[in-house]
């Protein structure tokens, strides 16, 4: 786990997103309902990043081509994507998000 805060849970409004670099990663942080989900910053079909699309209640779209993803757990929910998007450990220390890659 990150010993350093990687953002604020203050700074991510529900229903929005917040792209961080986290050594070689990019990871995207996903508000749902105030609960804050961890995901690669990458679609596993063609490599599009994330950030870019829509979060839609736990679901993120890719803009390349339309390919759904639980934030929650990283899976792929349609099609062109079948492979999962890894997902990430987060801590919530009073407002400081904390993520394990």
């Amino acid at each position: 786990m990150s010993q350093t805060p990687v953002a604020k849970k203050s700074e991510i409004a529900p229903g929005t997103t917040r792209k961080v670099t986290l050594g070689n990663t990019d990871v995207l942080l996903c508000n749902v309902e105030g609960e804050i989900y961890a995901i690669e910053d990458v679609c596993t079909h063609d490599g599009g990043e994330l950030d870019q699309g829509e979060l839609e209640g736990e679901r993120i779209m890719c803009p390349r081509h339309g390919a759904y993803f639980d934030v929650r757990t990283g899976a792929a929910l349609t099609l062109p994507a079948i492979l999962p998007v890894p997902s990430y450990e987060v801590r919530i220390e009073g407002d400081d998000i904390y993520v394990k890659v």
